[in-house]
Parts: structure tokens; sequence; C-alpha cells
């Protein structure tokens, strides 16, 4: 009985002593694993020929539970192999399968896979996009009515209206002083303008699309091509002259329009303006009979057409882009 305490008194000694080797050895790797990690528990088993003071049954000597490896071959390990961990008994070594999360230090960085983009792609990018036309008219014309003196002068509305008037005429100077430096010249332009009049309208006239399309801007072209189509639903053909020379030719607006912020020479150039002529018109049916108009009289007509030319495209000419109703 005495000799069986002795034993059991020395193999408790040597699990202590072990057990702290351990605890010594494998602090640093327990304390940055023990989160991620699975608790170090001792098996039921002890060494061979030895009464376990573990078990249920030595519970009324030992009241607390101690943590120890399960055997020796475990615990060399430790020292002979710098790969494993204590609880790692010969089996392959145990890996953490969790994976740590990225610290950050204020800023995120996202990871981007570099592609070669197809060769039809690369082409389209090399092309260099040049727009043809705004597709609007910048601040149209309207006709405003007239004040009396004493309503425009000594009133705020009239000041209102001064105020805009003012600020208008300068946009308009400010464009065509612009329009200048390119070699512009007034009596030039009421040619050009009189001579592209009279081609579209006889393009109307006698239904021919396909010469408009270099005459006017492609919003334009549309709408003139939807023109021609309802009127051709309702008369077969129309018969129109102009009676030339003009009555009345002048300049209402001129506005620029610029279309790229990082370069200011990229530049459209709208003018309105008011032409009053004096035409024929006569519109006939299917059979032949006249429906509308008479091409023996005369008719005053009074149109708002607006022009527009860029600035920065080589050999750029004069193109209808609007028409205002008066």
């Amino acid at each position: 009985m005495a000799l069986r305490r002795l034993t059991s008194v020395r193999n408790l000694q040597r699990c202590l002593y072990r057990a702290t080797e351990i605890r010594s050895v494998s602090s640093s790797l327990l304390n940055s694993s023990s989160r991620n990690s699975p608790d170090i528990f001792c098996d039921t088993e002890c060494w061979p020929n030895s009464s376990c003071l573990f078990k249920p049954h030595d519970s009324s000597s030992w009241n607390n539970r101690f943590t120890h490896v399960s055997s020796w071959n475990t615990i060399s390990r430790l020292y002979n192999d710098t790969s494993s961990l204590p609880w790692t008994s010969g089996g392959p070594v145990l890996r953490s399968t969790i994976e740590p999360k990225p610290t950050n230090f204020g800023y995120q960085r996202s990871v981007t896979v570099q592609a070669k983009a197809p060769p039809q792609a690369r082409q389209m990018a090399a092309v260099k996009v040049s727009m043809l036309s705004p597709g609007i008219v910048f601040e149209p014309y309207a006709t405003r009515e007239s004040m009396p003196f004493w309503k425009r002068w000594f009133t705020r509305t009239g000041w209102r209206r001064i105020k805009e008037e003012i600020t208008s005429e300068l946009k308009s100077a400010y464009a065509i002083a612009k329009l200048r430096k390119t070699g512009y010249s007034k009596q030039k332009f009421y040619e050009e303008a009189l001579e592209l009049y009279k081609e579209i309208n006889t393009h109307i006239a006698n239904g021919d699309k396909a010469p408009l399309r270099k005459s006017v801007t492609e919003k334009m072209y549309s709408a003139l091509k939807n023109e021609i189509r309802q009127r051709e639903s309702v008369w077969s053909h129309v018969y129109w002259e102009l009676v030339e020379p003009v009555v009345k030719i002048r300049t209402l607006r001129a506005r620029m329009i610029g279309v790229d912020r990082d370069d200011l020479s990229k530049l459209f150039i709208q003018l309105t303006l008011e032409i009053v002529t004096k035409q024929k018109f006569e519109a006939y049916n299917s059979n032949g009979a006249v429906i509308a108009g008479n091409k023996n009289k005369e008719v005053t007509v009074r149109e708002i057409w607006v022009f527009e030319k860029s600035l920065f495209h080589k050999g750029a000419c004069w193109r209808l882009c609007g028409r205002i109703k008066p």
C-alpha cells in the first residue's frame, strides 16, 4: 500500500514537471493561436502500469482537473518538429482554416486583375470621337411683346427686361467677334444663307430627301423627313417658287456653344436670321387638281431660321439646325 502511494506521488510529480515545461516552451504559440484553436484536454488514459490520478474515482483527493498531454510522443514532437503543435499526435499537422482578417489602416485598396481587351475594342478606343453638331438650338429666340415707355423705365419688370436685353446683346457681340477671327463677312454669310434657304425649300417641295443631308444637321434632317412624309400623305405634289430679291434679312441673335471644357477652341456658332420673302405656292392632289394655293399670286412669308457652323472642323459649312415659329 505504501509502495503504491509512493509510485503515485512520483507519477504526479513527473506529470506536473512535464506540463510546466510544455507551458513554458509553447506559451507564445498558445497565446497566438488560442482564439482560433481548440482547447487541450487530457486523454482518460495515463502511462501504462500506473494508476491515473485524474480519473473520477480519485476525485475525493483532487478537486481540480489538470490539463495535460496524452503521451510522451506528443511532448517530444514539440522539441523535434518545430512545425507541429503540442496537440498533434503522430498524424498530419493541424492548421487553422480560419483566414486572418486584413488590417485596415484607414483606406482600402481593391485587387484588380489586368485583362487584355479584344482587338475590336482596342480599335474602337483608338477612334477619336468628334461631335458634328450639338443637336439643339441654344437659347432660342422668342418674340416679345412691346412694353410702354413708363413701364420699361420705371418698374422692376421693365428693368429686368432691359437687363436681359443688354445681356443678350453682349452675348451676340462676343459670338460675332469670335466668328470674325475666322474670316466671317456679314454680306457673304447672307448670300450663303439665302442660297441654302432656296435650296432647302426646293428639295422639300420636290420631296428630295437625300440632297438635304448635306445642308442640314442630323436632328433637322429627321424632322424634315417626317414633314415630307406627312405632306405627301395629304398632297400628291406641290409647286414652290421664290420671288427674288428677298424683302428683308437680318440677324436676330448669335450664340456660341462650347462642347469641351478642356479645349475651349471646340466651338459651334449659331446665328438666328429673320428672312422675309415673297413666294408662290400651289398644291395638287393625285388627279392633278389644285387643292391649295395659287401659283400666280405672291405671298409674303416671314420665317426665322437658325444656321450653325463648327469652328474646329476644317472645311465646315453653314447648315440649318432649326426653325422657330415667328
